[in-house]
């Protein structure tokens, strides 16, 4: 069935269409970028954004690879995404409100151009790097980083100018590595980290039959990395073929409802951890997309937090995000 008639079986109208969202994380792939996955253009983006029913106020656009500039030096082609994402919000305000670019931080001090290529193509709206450390034995995704990225004194190098630069580092890690990530945070006190994707849960490989073992794991090591006061949290990232909770394969999406009972438990104990001024939302398209309509995602966070007070939904689904990032007037 083609991708976009499955997940048209399972439309919701909006829970709370009033409450302000800011969505914390999301890519954009004009072109399909590896099999398996669904290109996402601009038009795609603002079609979900604008059709959902929810009150989506501002979008974070995230690296993935997309729209590189296709010749010139390697370390500046991710620039090109920058310019991409600068040029949509200038078109649709309020998407891409902030921007958080690829550069290449074993470059060490050599990555200081590149960070200033980016904020030359959007100075108002860069607000962060991310270098994907995410790297298991058992992820086949195409994408997961080489071993030891974190510890490599190149990498470190590098990422010692984002303070300075007063930029944030977005982090996608596995679980089992978030022992090293706790390690980085700890060596960079004056650094914001968000943390993508809750920390990065496995459900796949040596763990799919092992799964209340391994949220119990993936507790113990998100808990001292919750203590410190320079990690933020995404919630998000759950239908992702690697935490074994996402829909390929059914005969259609989860309903809002199906989605919150499963992801519940590990979206509850990341804000109990962190609480929710270090916690935000995030859609993750197009990645979830693959097994989600937007709006029923929206929908099924909405659930996970009914019983929060207004403040603290509040801070959930903008407010964080909105002072982390900087999204002024947001």
């Amino acid at each position: 069935m083609d991708p976009e008639q499955w997940r048209g079986q399972t439309v919701e109208p909006a829970l709370d269409p009033e409450l302000s969202v800011i969505d914390a994380h999301h890519h954009i792939w004009p072109e399909v970028f590896a099999p398996g996955f669904e290109a996402y253009t601009d038009d795609a983006l603002l079609a979900d954004v604008q059709t959902s029913g929810h009150n989506i106020i501002a979008t974070v656009a995230v690296e993935a690879w997309g729209s590189y500039r296709p010749d010139g030096p390697v370390e500046l082609r991710p620039v090109g995404e920058t310019e991409h994402a600068q040029a949509l919000a200038d078109r649709v305000p309020g998407l891409c409100a902030g921007i958080v670019a690829h550069a290449d931080l074993l470059l060490g001090d050599a990555v200081v151009p590149v960070v200033e290529a980016h904020f030359a193509a959007a100075p108002d709206r860069l607000r962060g790097i991310r270098h994907i450390a995410a790297s298991d034995p058992d992820m086949r995704t195409g994408y997961p980083s080489p071993p030891g990225l974190m510890p490599d004194p190149a990498f470190r190098a590098g990422l010692r100018h984002l303070a300075r630069c007063q930029l944030s580092f977005d982090i996608w890690a596995v679980h089992p590595q978030l022992g090293e990530v706790l390690d980085l945070v700890r060596a960079f006190p004056n650094t914001p980290f968000i943390l993508d994707h809750l920390g990065g849960p496995l459900g796949i490989g040596r763990f799919s039959q092992r799964r209340a073992e391994a949220f119990a794991e993936w507790r113990a090591a998100l808990a001292p990395l919750a203590a410190c006061e320079n990690v933020t949290v995404k919630l998000g990232g759950l239908n992702m073929p690697t935490t074994g909770l996402n829909a390929r394969g059914l005969p259609r999406p989860r309903s809002s409802e199906e989605m919150a009972a499963l992801h519940r438990d590990h979206i509850l104990t990341a804000i109990d951890l962190f609480g929710p001024a270090r916690a935000m939302f995030e859609s993750n398209f197009p990645v979830d997309r693959m097994s989600t309509p937007y709006g029923v995602l929206w929908n099924a966070f909405k659930r996970i937090t009914a019983g929060f007070t207004q403040p603290d939904r509040e801070a959930l689904f903008a407010g964080t995000a909105r002072r982390v990032y900087r999204l002024a007037g947001k």
